[in-house]
């Protein structure tokens, strides 16, 4: 068996998976996305990046004969290590304002500028720190004692990486020696094993992954028409098409599937925008609700701290419109999971400029357990959708690739043999159409929300 663990926004996911896939264990480890101040977004680095990691392993390995281990993040992350691997300064996060810089391109998949931005102000505030790790090199050295990254996750670091390695001269501008960066291995390759002491001591250890690539990997969404709709704190939309294609607004990347594309990106209208409307109606988060009346419901702008994908805004904020004495609390939260549909719906739209047409939704991430969730996005966009068997996609794609370091598979294509999923949601057609007259709202109030911001 192999261990996949992934490191998300509020915690810490690990599963534990034989060669067929089958989930043998897993287990999840609570932790806090700090915000001490507007625009901040950051991780306890000892407490995320290390102890969760160690413990999932422990919930997961157990008394089991592990051949690997491998670890997802989020990208982009960073924080500043002393000589022991321990942070020394907070752990930032994508969309962390000490990102934000002129070098930005948000509109170039992975906005590469901003983990630039972070070393500068992670090499002025901690300049005495050993080194400048992302998420997965913190993990890495906890669990076998070397700083690694797989070049993956490297390759988010453009223009820092330069599909060789570290460039010096970015890392001077920064204020850093390229020494102070994470070590690079390639693909799959393992960075070490685990150290004794811990369960699952001489597993090897991969170099890590990016979370959405593991989500891709077993998610099953391989044919041209497909789209991949990751419901986690961040909500990513990826349609399959055929050939390269751009359009303004949306990322387009290589898929995994031999001969596929995806276009799309990440939207902060997740269970970010989610699980705060929940908070705000004293709703327990993750708890699902009783379906409301969707012939009337008011419309949401989900933006709680600006907009990705498509948009590309940082100043936009959560507004409700629409909302009326009649409207009670299950009306906002079934509004509220519809807006997230209304922003696939919305990329999927654009992506039609470039040959997209999605025939089906596959629905993966921790948001794909909310029934009510999964009905809204395949009533606001009129997909079936999916849901697949494993919420727990970058933890299960991880562990995959964790076979590939331990040489157990030839390829991570291979993963698709693990795509499984549990049932389909139909769109229901009332539903939908009462859905699409409030996408056409939205579409028009997120257009005058972004002229006020204009000014």
């Amino acid at each position: 068996m192999t261990v996949g663990v992934d490191i998300g926004t509020t915690s810490v996911k690990a599963v534990a998976a034989d060669e067929d896939g089958t989930v043998l264990s897993r287990t999840r480890i609570p932790h806090p996305l700090r915000r001490p101040g507007p625009g901040a977004f950051e991780h306890d680095i000892d407490t995320a990046w290390r102890r969760g990691v160690l413990d999932a392993l422990t919930g997961v390995a157990a008394g089991h004969d592990v051949a690997a281990v491998n670890v997802s993040a989020m990208v982009p992350s960073l924080g500043a290590v002393d000589r022991s691997g321990h942070g020394c300064s907070p752990g930032l996060l994508y969309g962390d304002h000490r990102g934000v810089t002129e070098d930005n391109r948000p509109d170039e998949a992975g906005d590469s500028g901003e983990l630039l931005a972070f070393l500068r102000w992670l090499a002025a505030h901690a300049p005495d720190a050993a080194g400048y790790w992302p998420a997965q090199a913190v993990a890495n050295h906890a669990l076998c004692g070397v700083g690694a990254i797989d070049s993956a996750t490297a390759m988010t670091a453009v223009p820092l990486f330069d599909f060789q390695g570290w460039d010096p001269a970015r890392a001077a501008e920064a204020g850093v020696p390229v020494e102070a960066l994470p070590v690079v291995v390639p693909g799959t390759s393992p960075a070490g094993t685990v150290l004794d002491g811990h369960p699952a001591a001489g597993a090897l250890v991969g170099g890590g992954t990016i979370d959405a690539l593991g989500e891709q990997v077993v998610a099953g969404a391989d044919a041209t028409g497909d789209v991949l709709v990751i419901c986690g704190t961040t909500l990513i939309t990826w349609a399959v098409i055929d050939d390269w294609a751009t359009t303004p607004g949306l990322w387009t990347v290589p898929h995994t599937a031999p001969g596929k594309v995806l276009i799309g990106g990440p939207s902060n209208a997740g269970g970010l925008f989610v699980d705060q409307v929940h908070r705000w109606l004293g709703v327990p988060v993750g708890a699902d609700h009783d379906p409301a009346p969707t012939d009337d419901l008011p419309v949401w702008l989900p933006y709680p701290r600006g907009e990705r994908v498509p948009l590309h805004r940082r100043d936009l904020r959560t507004e409700l419109h629409g909302a009326s004495l009649q409207h009670e609390q299950a009306h906002l939260l079934r509004a509220a999971y519809e807006a997230t549909g209304f922003v696939v719906r919305h990329q999927l739209d654009l992506a039609a400029a470039v040959g997209a047409r999605p025939r089906r939704i596959v629905a993966t991430g921790g948001g794909s357990r909310s029934g009510a969730w999964m009905q809204a996005l395949a009533d606001s966009t009129g997909l079936p959708v999916d849901v697949v068997a494993v919420p727990e996609g970058a933890a299960l794609g991880t562990a995959f690739m964790a076979r590939c370091t331990a040489g157990l598979e030839r390829s991570m294509t291979d993963a698709a043999r693990w795509a499984r999923t549990s049932h389909q949601v139909e769109p229901d057609a009332r539903a939908h159409e009462a859905a699409t007259d409030r996408y056409e709202r939205f579409r028009r109030l997120t257009a005058e929300a972004v002229a006020r911001a204009d000014g």
